[in-house]
């Protein structure tokens, strides 16, 4: 596998990836125009787990490109020249920045579920809580609000 392929596919992965996992808040207009205003923010806990599953696809694409990266890398082990050699360590760390990455982005799946569980919560919680409230303290009639049937 030449430089120039690995180099193609790398940019096609890359822009495949940023038109797939697009992050929206929760509230959003649909057509991408941002809220009304009028909306309550809210989350979402399927759009958390499909940002995990979007890191996730994320992975896959940098593993498969590894793969691609280690089987070129076989072809180019000459020894003695000093291109090679050099190669050889530039190799060494995109594999190495591209292994992290992968980590990365493997921790953060669990974290985002977790996030997304949390604010779901916290969201029922305090829904909870301020029908509590209203259920307390109600409000008084307005003056002259009741007309008495007339």
């Amino acid at each position: 596998m030449s430089m120039t392929s690995f180099d193609a596919e790398w940019a096609g992965l890359k822009q495949g990836t940023a038109a797939d996992a697009q992050m929206r808040l929760a509230s959003a207009a649909p057509d991408g125009g941002g809220g009304s205003g009028g909306e309550d923010l809210k989350s979402d806990m399927a759009v958390w787990k499909k940002g995990s599953e979007d890191v996730g696809e994320l992975v896959t694409a940098i593993r498969k490109a590894l793969t691609g990266f280690e089987t070129g890398q076989k072809g180019a082990a000459v020894t003695g020249v000093e291109s090679a050699t050099a190669q050889g360590e530039l190799y060494q760390s995109w594999k190495t920045y591209l292994d992290g990455l992968v980590g990365k982005c493997t921790t953060l799946q669990g974290p985002m579920i977790s996030a997304g569980k949390g604010q779901v919560s916290n969201d029922e919680t305090l829904r909870g809580d301020f029908a509590r409230m209203d259920d307390t303290y109600k409000d008084t009639p307005a003056t002259g609000g009741n007309d008495g049937g007339r």
